[in-house]
């Protein structure tokens, strides 16, 4: 075991953590913001360096600081280190750089963008971005792909965090899509005009941090913060069949995997659980999902009773409209306090 102090907060973990999951263990505003690491998938980490941490302490043996900062999601904690993220300004102003530098390339256009409401570069770029670009050339611009019947690829808005690439790599038994072209010609792309086609390629959306891919079944339906985000389950013999359903009225707009507060996949779920069952019908209905109160999701209270009523009454309007089929509603959906 090892001890390391983050931002005065002291915590011992496990040989080998890294100084992020040393962070998250402590939680709250101290967790050093991530764009490419992702917990669920191995070798992630250390592309974006949004995750950057000055360690003023190395360890008990070897006190000298790092010189530099250091990635967090690849820097392993030492016994004794010490490390400064929200109580550095120099460190605070080393971040901006580098969000201003993942900004060089992105589009404009948050308000036609389906991530809007739920993109970990806006949360980014708000918390730790400056106001003003100092990048004077012309941005780099691509035509809109298909990489698959369902998903949409936009790379104008890829800051290659590579998540995608490793989905398909352990997620699936091949593999038809990566990174092509080096330095600013670099782009996310299928091999030779390939589609991504497998029983988990959807996985690919929910990972993606920010909207360069869409679900085309969902895409300008409406906004995420006009929708009701529900926990559902079925049996399903391909994945989980643990679920966030977007309901619009009784409709079922998209179906999602769950995430964590770090807005990670708690676990993944195939295609025909996202795509091909959009019915209530499909689904045992839990109740209204957790969503963090620092979202502009989360401005509807979905978690009151009021709320609960509501979703009942959506359902069973939608009972009637599906003739009769026999619709489940958990005891999950009936408890207020729900999560």
């Amino acid at each position: 075991m090892a001890k390391v102090t983050i931002d005065g907060k002291t915590i011992e973990v496990p040989d080998g953590t890294t100084i992020l999951n040393a962070a998250r263990m402590i939680g709250g505003e101290i967790v050093p913001p991530a764009m490419c690491y992702y917990s669920k998938l191995k070798t992630s980490g250390g592309y974006c360096r949004t995750c950057i941490v000055k360690v003023t302490k190395g360890s008990e043996k070897d006190p000298r600081p790092m010189p530099k900062p250091v990635a967090s999601c690849r820097t392993t904690v030492m016994d004794g280190m010490e490390v400064q993220n929200i109580t550095s300004p120099d460190l605070l102003e080393a971040r901006a750089g580098v969000v201003e530098f993942l900004l060089v390339n992105h589009p404009l256009d948050c308000p036609v963008c389906d991530q809007a409401g739920e993109c970990h570069l806006q949360d980014l770029g708000y918390e730790n971005g400056k106001v003003k670009t100092r990048y004077e050339f012309k941005r780099r611009t691509f035509e809109m792909i298909d990489i698959g019947d369902k998903i949409k690829l936009h790379m104008n808005r890829c800051i290659l965090c590579y998540r995608c690439v490793k989905v398909s790599d352990q997620l699936t038994p091949y593999r038809v899509h990566g990174v092509l072209n080096r330095g600013e010609q670099a782009e996310i792309s299928t091999y030779i005009k390939n589609v991504i086609d497998n029983e988990f390629s959807g996985n690919v959306i929910d990972v993606c941090p920010v909207g360069a891919l869409t679900d085309k079944t969902f895409r300008f339906k409406s906004r995420v913060w006009f929708t009701k985000p529900v926990d559902a389950h079925r049996d399903c013999p391909t994945c989980s069949g643990k679920v966030r359903i977007w309901f619009k009225g009784a409709d079922v707009l998209r179906v999602t995997a769950r995430k964590d507060e770090y807005g990670e996949v708690v676990e993944w779920i195939c295609n025909n659980c996202r795509f091909d069952k959009k019915q209530v019908s499909d689904w045992t209905i839990e109740g209204p999902a957790h969503i963090s109160k620092h979202s502009v999701i989360s401005a509807n209270h979905y978690e009151t009773p009021f709320a609960l009523s509501a979703l009942k009454a959506d359902v069973k309007k939608q009972q009637k409209k599906l003739e009769g089929k026999k619709v489940e509603l958990g005891e999950g959906a009936l408890n207020p306090n729900n999560k």
